[in-house]
This record gives C-alpha cells, sequence and structure tokens, in this order.
C-alpha cells in the first residue's frame, strides 16, 4: 500500500516515513529538498518535485498509484510569516490546493493533513480542544486554516476523507537516531539549546521575558515526534476502516515554559545552557497547551515518549552525531 507523503524528507515527514515502513505501508517521498534532506529519505522511494508543479505531482500519482496521502510539505516559520505573508499564502494554500485537486483526479480517498494549533491564534488560559475557535494571529496559522477549509469542501463535493492533526510543539527524535530534526537555519527551541550547549552557537536567545506566565516566558504543549507520527498512522487506518472525516489535536495537555525547557536540558545533558534575553517575536502566543482526550479515545493514542525529558535525551542523542547532507 503506497502512501504519498509531502514533505517527507523534513523532520516529522522523515519520522512519518519510518512508522509508515514500521507498520507495513510504502511512503513514497515527495519534496522539494528546499528544506528537506535527500539523506532523511530512507524508508521507500522519493520523487523530487515540488507541489505548485501540478503536472509533476500528476506523474507521480500516474506512477505509484498511492491509496492516501499525507501531507506535511509547507512552510512553518511564525516569524518569517510575519515579514513575508505572500510568500505562505502562495506556497502553502496554492500548493496544497494543486495537491488535493492531483489527489481527487487520482482518485485517491483518503487524505490526512498537518494543520497546527497555530490556528487557535493566542487564547490564554484556556486548554485548547478541537471545538475552540479558530482565530490565528499570523500568516501561518492562517494558511493551515485556509488548507482545512479547502478540505472541507472538498470532501463534501467529492469522494474525498480527510483526517486532519492540529499539533503543538514537536520535539525529540528517532530513538534509534536514524532521522532526527535538523534544520537550516535552525528556527525551534529544543535544537537551538542543544547547539548552544555543545558549542555549535554562543547561545541561546530566550525571545521574551514580560510574558503573563510564572516565569515571564511564553508556554507551549510538546509532544515526542515518534509519538506524533503514530497518531498519523493511526489515523490512515481510521480512514482505511471507513469511519469518515474528522479533526484532532494532537498535544499532551501539560505545558512547559521556555525557561522549565531549559532547566530539563540541563538535568538530561549535565551541561549548562549559556543564554541571552532578547524581545518578543510578532506573532508569538502567550500560551498553548492542548486538550488530546478525542485523539486518545476515538484513535486509542497514547502519548508514551512525549516527557520533557524524554524528548531532549532522544533529541541529544541524534544531536550527537547528527548531519544530513543535500
Amino acid at each position: 500500500m503506497n502512501v504519498l507523503i509531502t514533505g517527507g524528507a523534513g523532520y516529522i515527514g522523515a519520522h512519518a516515513c519510518k512508522a509508515l515502513k514500521a507498520a507495513g505501508y510504502t511512503p513514497i517521498t515527495f519534496d522539494n529538498l528546499s528544506t528537506g534532506w535527500r539523506d532523511a529519505v530512507r524508508f521507500g522511494p522519493f520523487e523530487e518535485g515540488d507541489l505548485l508543479d501540478r503536472a509533476r505531482l500528476d506523474e507521480v500519482f500516474a506512477t505509484h498509484q498511492p491509496v492516501a496521502v499525507m501531507h506535511f510539505a509547507a512552510l512553518s516559520q511564525v516569524g518569517e510569516s510575519m515579514q513575508d505573508p505572500g510568500r505562505y499564502w502562495r506556497e502553502n494554500v496554492m500548493g496544497a490546493l494543486n495537491l488535493i485537486e492531483a489527489t481527487v483526479a487520482a482518485g485517491c480517498r483518503h487524505f490526512v493533513f498537518s494543520s497546527t494549533c497555530a490556528t487557535y491564534g493566542d487564547q490564554d488560559q484556556v486548554t485548547l480542544t478541537e471545538d475552540t475557535p479558530q482565530q490565528p494571529i499570523n500568516a501561518y496559522g492562517g494558511s493551515k486554516l485556509a488548507i482545512e477549509g479547502m478540505l472541507r469542501d472538498f470532501s463534501a463535493r467529492h469522494d474525498l476523507e480527510t483526517v486532519i492533526f492540529r499539533y503543538f510543539n514537536v520535539a525529540g527524535a528517532d530513538p534509534e537516531a536514524e532521522v532526527g530534526e535538523f534544520h537550516q537555519p535552525e528556527t525551534h527551541l529544543i535544537p537551538l539549546m542543544l547547539d548552544a550547549i555543545d558549542g555549535k552557537r554562543p547561545a541561546l536567545t530566550i525571545f521574551g521575558t514580560d510574558y503573563d506566565t510564572p516565569d515571564g516566558t511564553c508556554i507551549r504543549d510538546y509532544v515526542h515526534v515518534m509519538d506524533l507520527v503514530d497518531a498519523h498512522v493511526l489515523g490512515l487506518k481510521w480512514l482505511q476502516a471507513d469511519k469518515g472525516s474528522r479533526v484532532f489535536n494532537l498535544g499532551t495537555g501539560s505545558g512547559f515554559s521556555v525557561r522549565e525547557v531549559v532547566d530539563a536540558s540541563r538535568a538530561v545533558t549535565n551541561r549548562d545552557v549559556p543564554m541571552t534575553l532578547g524581545e518578543r517575536r510578532p506573532g508569538d502566543c502567550t500560551k498553548l497547551v492542548s486538550g488530546s482526550a478525542r485523539a486518545i479515545e476515538d484513535l486509542g493514542w497514547s502519548p508514551e515518549r512525549s516527557t520533557l525529558n524524554q524528548m531532549i535525551a532522544d533529541a541529544w542523542r541524534w544531536h550527537q552525531g547528527k548531519g544530513y547532507s543535500r
């Protein structure tokens, strides 16, 4: 059973390919390598291409005839989306429209979409559920919300069933260290922190220390990447069992501040974290914490590795031997 994985050369996509292979599927990676890595494609065939190239998409669908699509490919930096919103609307939304239309044209009925908690916006002191009003405050969240709307519209008109996952901060790495998190430039807290610990950058910058939180730094809900991709396999099986379209949050219900993550890293690595303090970044929310009861109850999902120490330990193991080359 072939599954088309857009963004399969990226952080989450590569882990999804490994999980799908272990579950008996053949992941077909479709990636333009703008941010992904050819070396991360280890679990199935690779097709280089861009989502804005509809003819290339049609060719790949015809060649591999996938039974489902998992769509991970997207621009995902909040700050960049505030500075260049047009790029996010063009590449994320128009690319997704091409992909959805190609999926329908090929007669592929099942579509799993990687959405985000950024669609909820800044809603402090609220545990976010799938029914929480969506009020994105940046172009990244806005583009993902637009794609959710497209999927609902296409599902209403065509024989297309969808699972939408809105997830929170993804962290950690493959425990066997075959694939991991490696961006250039790096923008995510834990790998930036590990770079600072390891002397690969002068210091970790904490952006904003005046948030309305106990220690002044913003709070996020972290989920282990392996738990996250396990949910995607369960979502695919949900669709194949004809249970219908569904939206799921993926988080743990527990939030950690930036300073708490730094403190945990000291305990895991037994090293100090060089730090500098910076101003808040435009578009950053104060607190984002998920309620994931629906995924736990309906999918039977269990985020077993999503403790802060485990995520940092797995990321540290990958980090010490990390590296991809294009």
